[in-house]
């Protein structure tokens, strides 16, 4: 009775002390590692939100790229670093959710090592040819698919990326065979505007100005709903393809073990910011649907996206060594 006793008297007092400790967080510079190259739509994503979470904590918002291994190169590294709120992760869905199914060996668990802050915005993929393309509709893009199997090539950002899986998931939905073409990152685009490759499905923020510059033609894009930075472009499950969903995601994570309620501050302060209207017309005209949830939102967010995307990584038979 007594130790009862004790635990409900000092349960206050740890609550109080939890509270004071978020309540003077951060005391000193924050980092935020991006598991991809710089100029990418991890790292524009990034810089964005940093910048002003610098502002509200009063305090340098220091962004370090950690490239390599479809983004497991970073994640591992934050993995590891000190659960105290002063590293972070932002990620996308590879190496938050695909690459726990498409890697025969992980670094990590990203629901045993990784504290979920928060989702900072889904960004579909956009379904893109060069203006001259004869293909002038998905129908069209898929009736040369199936009149000349392995003719029609599209690229992707790497092996297992959502570029790549939403080509596959497209072959697969339409019944054609189309070959894929991985590339380390943004040289795909350099080798679709020279039509050395048919098609691709890109992030939007990667293309947006491109588009814009009547250098490339939008088709569709990869979520299910359209996005609100490209509303004209409908969406496959509008073209054929009902419940096609492909779209990349990008969150904020930081070290298992990190205290909760640093977690809670900064998944509430990164939040505020994201729901901020100038913000989000920024990231809305950058190419980003900013979103901005609980970590408990967030968590079961990844925990159905693991799910989800091992069915497809199944079925496309992509695998990395």
């Amino acid at each position: 009775m007594t130790t009862r006793r004790n635990l409900l008297l000092a349960a206050p007092a740890l609550a109080l002390a939890a509270s004071a400790r978020a309540a003077a967080w951060p005391e000193r510079p924050v980092r935020i590692v991006v598991s991809f190259t710089a100029g990418g739509t991890t790292d524009i994503i990034a810089r964005l939100v940093g910048n002003y979470l610098s502002e509200r904590w009063g305090q340098p918002v220091v962004i370090e790229n950690r490239p390599g291994a479809g983004g497991n190169i970073g994640t591992e590294y934050v993995v590891r670093s000190a659960p105290d709120g002063y590293t972070l992760l932002v990620g996308s869905v590879g190496p938050l959710a695909v690459n726990q199914s498409l890697y025969r060996t992980m670094p990590y668990d990203t629901r045993r090592d990784l504290a979920p802050v928060t989702l900072l915005a889904g960004v579909p993929n956009i379904l893109v040819v060069v203006p001259d393309h004869p293909a002038r509709s998905v129908q069209a893009l898929v009736q040369m698919a199936k009149e000349k199997p392995g003719a029609l090539s599209y690229g992707s950002t790497g092996v297992g990326t959502s570029s790549h899986l939403s080509g596959a998931l497209m072959d697969q939905m339409a019944g054609i065979q189309t070959t894929h073409v991985p590339y380390r990152g943004a040289v795909a685009l350099n080798d679709l505007l020279s039509r050395r490759i048919d098609f691709m499905f890109a992030t939007i923020p990667s293309v947006i100005e491109q588009i814009r510059a009547g250098k490339l033609r939008a088709m569709a894009v990869s979520s299910l709903q359209r996005s609100r930075s490209a509303p004209d472009v409908p969406a496959m499950a509008e073209l054929g393809f009902p419940g096609f969903d492909a779209s990349s995601w990008f969150g904020m994570a930081a070290p298992a073990n990190t205290p909760p309620d640093i977690v809670r501050k900064i998944s509430a302060d990164t939040a505020a910011i994201l729901k901020r209207p100038d913000i989000e017309k920024q990231m809305v005209d950058q190419g980003a649907d900013p979103v901005g949830n609980t970590p408990t939102e967030f968590a079961a967010y990844i925990d159905s996206e693991i799910r989800r995307w091992a069915e497809v990584v199944r079925v496309s038979g992509a695998v990395v060594e």
